[in-house]
């Protein structure tokens, strides 16, 4: 156990991340908590859902999409025009 108070096999950005905001006010240091870990449920769960197969009803608007592109009913976004 190390005596120095930091945690063991931290990265070295999100040790320095941790520090920083060991500065804040406590309310910061909260909502940096709060943030950081809704970001991380957040990845568990798009990684959750992509990792499962597709549905019939997502493979089935794929390929209407792709009908759409084939059959020349689409058009190309600019960018530039939002």
């Amino acid at each position: 156990m190390p005596d120095s108070g930091k945690l063991w096999n931290m990265g070295k950005l999100l040790e320095r991340a941790i520090e920083e905001a060991q500065k804040l006010p406590d309310d910061d240091q909260e909502a940096v908590g709060a943030w950081l870990l809704a970001e991380m449920e957040s990845e568990r769960r798009w990684s959750e859902l992509f990792s499962r197969p597709p549905s019939e009803a997502l493979e089935r608007m794929a390929e209407e999409a792709l009908e759409d592109v084939r059959a020349g009913r689409t058009v190309k976004l600019d960018p530039d025009q939002f």
